[in-house]
């Protein structure tokens, strides 16, 4: 077990997965399908960032001395999500407010070519706001997609302390609902996956050296990661509410909900050192693109389209997230190869199950989303009493979408939606614990619930 010193232990912020916490969560309106939690430019496409220190919050009650950008020279993990417009231009002004032990600062943007700065220090990766300063970057929205920012000075240091974050491009011809100008990466919900890792080694020497006079010096030898975070987050915080006040410095959340039959777009971005493989329970993804290119058919390159040409992404149960990479992908979920009716309808009940292409149902009643195959099919056991059952903290009391039942007392109670739930997760068991001890890491729950339920404040109506 690595040692760690709870310098900025708040006993506010020592959290257990309690029924209260996730049950704030669910009751909760998610972001609105197009609409990641990030900031936008203010008039004339400019974004100011600050580069400062502070502390972020873990799950298993400590508190760890970090850096990151911010919009409100707050310092935030990760930084703020860029939201951008292909084709537009932008200027991002950095402001170093980092102990000046930390030297410089920079922002490199990957996949985009900056093509004017103003002040700052000539860099090796990027013009360098020093201690005190600021430095502006100009460049233009290429193609749309997935991609990252950070730091291009002292990546080993500042990086590794926090200085990264997401960077997305919206097309102009898809529309908000689109990832990229092609019909077929068009989805209903998006959420961010952002993919990072702590050594607590070198934000304990940068602690310690932050008063001095610099540079700050983290030694030579491997990393050896302790925390894995998801959004700046360690489970089960990531399940928590965005913009939670227990988590001043972790703004970002990671809980994806949709109901059956919807397409969620998953925008995974790997922003540290280590490879994570992203695992998603309930299906398997479909992915569009990565690094901001779409994974197109090659079959006439001459004449590809990438508008209209297929796709021709894998169809992964992990996917491999690398080190500075982007990954885009689909996740859909409708019950198909359940064997039974997800709903619990009964032959004779009068209900309906109304095709599209033979797959499932159309939006005219609450069970939209069914595998109409299942309609009506019975699951095939004979379901056990109460008092032969062990209960999961998100069983509803009933194995059916949207359906209550009988409960113990103290039993279940995180699930008031009565909603399907799948872990999604690194799937490297190492990555799943806080510390090499407490459980929690990459990790977080998907939650399937049924149409009837309301969804980011709008009832459904198509």
């Amino acid at each position: 077990m690595t040692a760690f010193k709870l310098k900025k232990l708040n006993t506010r912020v020592v959290r257990l997965f309690s029924v209260a916490v996730v049950l704030a969560v669910m009751l909760i309106p998610v972001a609105a399908p197009a609409a990641i939690d990030g900031v936008a430019p203010s008039s004339g496409n400019v974004f100011n960032l600050t580069a400062s220190e502070g502390y972020i919050s873990i799950a298993d009650g400590g508190s760890i001395y970090s850096w990151g950008y911010s919009a409100n020279g707050s310092m935030q993990l990760p930084g703020p999500t860029l939201i951008l417009t292909q084709g537009q231009t932008y200027t991002v002004t950095l402001n170093n407010a980092l102990p000046a032990a930390a030297g410089n600062v920079s922002i490199v943007f990957p996949g985009h070519t900056v093509t004017s700065t103003s002040g700052g220090d000539t860099g090796l990766l990027a013009q360098e706001a020093p201690s005190g300063g600021s430095v502006s970057y100009t460049f233009t929205a290429g193609e749309p997609g997935t991609y990252q920012y950070h730091s291009g000075t002292r990546p080993d240091l500042q990086v590794e302390m926090g200085l990264y974050g997401a960077l997305i491009v919206r097309p102009i011809t898809s529309g908000a609902g689109c990832a990229y100008n092609h019909a077929d990466t068009c989805f209903d919900r998006e959420y961010l996956f952002l993919l990072s890792e702590i050594d607590l080694q070198v934000h304990q020497a940068a602690e310690d050296q932050a008063s001095g006079p610099g540079p700050i010096d983290i030694g030579t030898g491997s990393f050896n990661s302790e925390y894995w975070l998801l959004n700046g987050r360690a489970a089960p915080d990531t399940m928590a509410p965005s913009f939670d006040p227990i988590l001043p410095s972790q703004p970002y959340n990671s809980f994806p909900r949709m109901h059956p039959g919807e397409r969620v777009l998953l925008r995974i971005v790997g922003a540290g050192r280590e490879m994570h493989p992203f695992h998603t329970h309930g299906n398997h993804v479909r992915v569009l693109a990565r690094d901001g290119r779409l994974l197109l058919s090659d079959m006439a390159p001459a004449l590809a389209d990438p508008t209209t040409d297929p796709l021709a992404g894998p169809l992964l149960f992990t996917v491999p997230s690398a080190p500075g990479g982007t990954v885009d992908a689909v996740f859909e979920w409708t019950g198909k190869d359940l064997g039974w009716d997800m709903y619990g309808h009964t032959a004779g009940d009068g209900s309906v199950c109304n095709t599209v292409g033979g797959q499932h149902s159309v939006t005219t009643d609450a069970n939209y989303g069914e595998w109409c195959d299942d309609h009506n099919e019975p699951i095939p056991v004979d379901l056990p009493s109460l008092s032969s059952l062990a209960f999961g903290g998100f069983y509803s009391g009933s194995p059916f979408l949207g359906g209550m039942g009988s409960l113990p007392p103290g039993e279940g109670g995180l699930n008031p939606d009565s909603g399907f739930s799948y872990m999604w997760h690194s799937h490297n068991e190492r990555e799943l614990v806080n510390n090499d001890v407490f459980p929690g890491g990459m990790m977080t729950m998907l939650i399937i619930e049924a149409p009837s339920v309301v969804i980011n404040d709008v009832p459904r109506i198509d």
